[in-house]
């Protein structure tokens, strides 16, 4: 079992980088490439500290990977770095899986469309092969659209399914969708082409078979489509964001109903990927819960979500900070459960100036007068004439990075 989280990594502070497609060049091209593939170690080795397992790679790890513009050969020119972030995944037990986006669509009447989806494809394998990991490494893919008339669009798919390489076939699975197709259809179109089905809780929610039947069957009728070579099964799990759009992923994962649901269908037998805002940190959460963490773990991540919780309320931080004073009784899902309410919580300017004022502790001795005089109008501006909270975080943010405040820049209150 692994639970992972999908393409950006908030515990670091780098980023992948990109460019317009008229700034293309080789150079900057190479440029960025360099550039990501360090980001892509520092995220593989952030994981392997956190006890991450399942991690999925960015589509952009290579500028206009697939776009006729990139000419590079830079599987070839980048081989050695490919290589060793590879043997770093495989020789750590990591699981790598990359998802091209909604543009890349294999069942589309549109020739021009459908090859570009096949470039597309290949491209992701082909990233995926100079890693040199195994085919349980796969690229996801949804079936596309309807165009009027379903079942000539799964004869599309087909069809040209049949087109692709060997290769690329061991590679992909396909995914049920929020829209078009549900896990009926996907799964009688993966039995019949010998795709591997992933199932995504979300989608299902939103786009069901006619006949109610539990999420747990439809993950064992999905389990029948994975072979051996395939790796374990893959499924996706988020949540519906409060008050978002329909089908809009949630800006955190709330343990209580994850680690329910993970009891509910044997969560031990598969692989579970997060779709989520908040990425990584939810997925230490999951994993801390499910792998009853221990006290030194918990007091760890204490240290990076107390001050957003003492943002939102005053008595839920004494709570946590009473929970965690008995050492021998590390209660994970108590403490994460907790964390939770605090998040759910509306903005509270009492509490959110207490916050501040901790924080700004942190730079009353060093900052400059200046520093100290904007500091003081953003608050009051907040306090009196309702600015956004945000913008006084960010001056802090900015002051954290000026002076290199390590334990506010590993903390999780900027990034709520």
């Amino acid at each position: 079992m692994a639970i992972g989280y999908a393409c950006i990594t908030l515990g670091i502070k780098d980023s992948l980088k990109g460019c317009v497609l008229k700034n293309a060049t080789e150079r900057k091209l190479l440029e960025i490439i360099e550039h990501n593939l360090g980001v892509l170690e520092r995220q593989i080795e952030y994981n392997l500290e956190n006890n991450i397992r399942l991690f999925r790679i960015s589509s952009d790890i290579i500028p206009f990977g697939s776009h006729i513009i990139n000419e590079l050969k830079w599987w070839e020119i980048f081989k050695e770095k490919l290589e060793k972030i590879g043997d770093k995944i495989k020789d750590n037990g990591i699981r790598v899986s990359m998802h091209p986006g909604q543009y890349t669509v294999l069942n589309s009447p549109n020739e021009e469309v459908v090859r570009n989806a096949v470039r597309d494809l290949e491209y992701h394998c082909r990233f995926l092969d100079s890693l040199k990991v195994d085919k349980a490494c796969k690229v996801i893919l949804h079936i596309g659209g309807i165009y009027g008339d379903k079942r000539k669009a799964l004869t599309r798919f087909s069809k040209n399914y049949s087109k692709l390489g060997d290769n690329l076939k061991k590679r992909l699975v396909i995914e049920n969708d929020e829209k078009a197709f549900n896990i009926k259809e996907v799964l009688d179109l993966g039995v019949s082409l010998g795709i591997p089905v992933v199932f995504d809780n979300l989608h299902h929610t939103i786009n069901k078979p006619e006949g109610e039947k539990g999420d747990l069957y439809w993950i064992k009728k999905a389990g029948d489509t994975w072979e051996d070579g395939d790796g374990k099964q893959k499924i996706h799990y988020s949540q519906q964001k409060i008050g978002g759009k329909v089908g809009s992923h949630s800006d955190t994962i709330f343990v209580q109903d994850f680690f329910d649901y993970y009891k509910e269908i044997g969560g031990d037998n598969f692989d579970i990927m997060l779709e989520v805002k908040d990425k990584d940190l939810s997925a230490i959460k999951c994993i801390n819960c499910i792998e009853k963490a221990s006290i030194t773990e918990l007091e760890k991540e204490w240290a990076k979500y107390k001050y957003i919780v003492l943002e939102k309320s005053a008595k839920i931080y004494g709570e946590i900070r009473n929970l965690l004073k008995d050492k021998s009784n590390p209660q994970p899902l108590v403490f994460y459960n907790l964390i939770d309410t605090a998040l759910k919580l509306p903005e509270n300017k009492g509490g959110a100036v207490n916050a501040l004022e901790h924080i700004w502790g942190y730079f009353k001795d060093k900052a400059t007068p200046k520093e100290k005089e904007k500091f003081f109008l953003l608050l009051n501006e907040y306090k009196i004439e309702d600015k956004p909270l945000e913008k006084v975080k960010n001056y802090l943010a900015s002051l954290s990075n000026k002076y290199q405040e390590n334990y506010l820049l590993r903390s999780y209150y900027f990034l709520y």
